[in-house]
């Protein structure tokens, strides 16, 4: 069984996740922790927990979902692994901080591992699917549990929305595309856990997300 911990951080309330086993073994996601105290809320919990952090995902590389790279390597030894087209056409973490008028000074640390879609992510005796669901971002990706039934979806949609598709080559027809593909044709009762606000189901959104 795997527990889900969350953490809303930073300016943009970004939903970082934790999810970990009766093993202990845990993965972080999409750590966005900026201020100290989130950080230390996060290691205080994985302390307290007596868990072990395996691998480090990113279910894309904007700003928000960035900020706690520096953080992750420093303390647990681990750098991110995301999808390649987010890498390589995305600016850098520093350029988007002064696109977005952040004025903080923020490390880039380099993906370590390019995750592809239906690679398989283990920990413990638990494992994620990869999904590409690019739109929001090039790279775009989620991570699905079938056995435990919820997958965490980054920016790609939220309760009553979907992601933005005006940053560095976001696509809005690709986006749609893919949440048909891959996200809205998931079990109905599937729990949908966003990269902003509250979590979802995959029937609610087919019934009332306006735009799909």
């Amino acid at each position: 069984m795997i527990s889900i911990k969350s953490f809303e951080v930073n300016y943009f309330s970004e939903n970082t996740y934790l999810l970990y086993d009766e093993t202990k073994e845990a993965v972080l996601i999409d750590c966005g922790c900026l201020r100290m105290e989130e950080q230390v809320e996060l290691s205080d919990f994985i302390t307290a927990n007596g868990l072990t952090l395996k691998r480090y995902l990113c279910t894309h590389l904007h700003l928000d979902h960035v900020f706690g790279n520096e953080f992750v390597l420093k303390t647990y030894g681990l750098s991110p692994e995301a999808h390649k087209a987010d890498e390589e056409k995305l600016p850098s973490p520093a350029e988007q901080a002064r696109a977005f008028g952040v004025p903080i000074k923020i490390k880039e640390v380099p993906v370590q591992h390019y995750l592809v879609n239906g690679e398989r992510i283990k920990f413990g005796n638990s494992e994620l699917e990869v999904l590409t669901v690019p739109g929001h971002s090039p790279g775009g990706l989620a991570f699905y549990n079938a056995k435990n039934g919820f997958v965490i979806v980054g920016d790609s949609i939220f309760a009553g929305s979907i992601g933005r598709t005006d940053l560095w080559g976001g696509n809005q027809d690709v986006l749609l595309a893919a949440l048909q593909n891959k996200i809205l044709s998931l079990p109905d009762e599937t729990i949908i856990y966003p990269g902003h606000g509250p979590e979802t189901r995959v029937i609610d959104e087919k019934l009332e997300n306006p735009y799909l």
